[in-house]
């Protein structure tokens, strides 16, 4: 799992979430990140893309959610 940020129109950041596996619900995951960063944000094709700048809390809530610590790579 790659976190990083990406500058989207005039200068906004969002923090984009990808390497998902293709039989995971990265609905759910998008809706659990969203509610617990207290942010906007979006899925599509497996990738998440979160509003504003997360990389510092996202590995913590990634590990939380079941993931792997040495999977998710910044």
């Amino acid at each position: 799992i790659r976190v990083t940020t990406d500058k989207k129109r005039y200068g906004k950041i969002v923090t984009v979430v990808s390497g998902f596996e293709s039989g995971m619900d990265v609905k759910d995951i998008a809706k659990i990140l969203k509610n617990k960063l207290a942010c906007g944000g979006t899925h599509k094709d497996n990738v998440v893309e979160l509003q504003g700048d997360h990389r510092k809390k996202i590995k913590e809530l990634l590990v939380e959610l079941g993931f792997e610590e040495e999977s998710i790579s910044d």
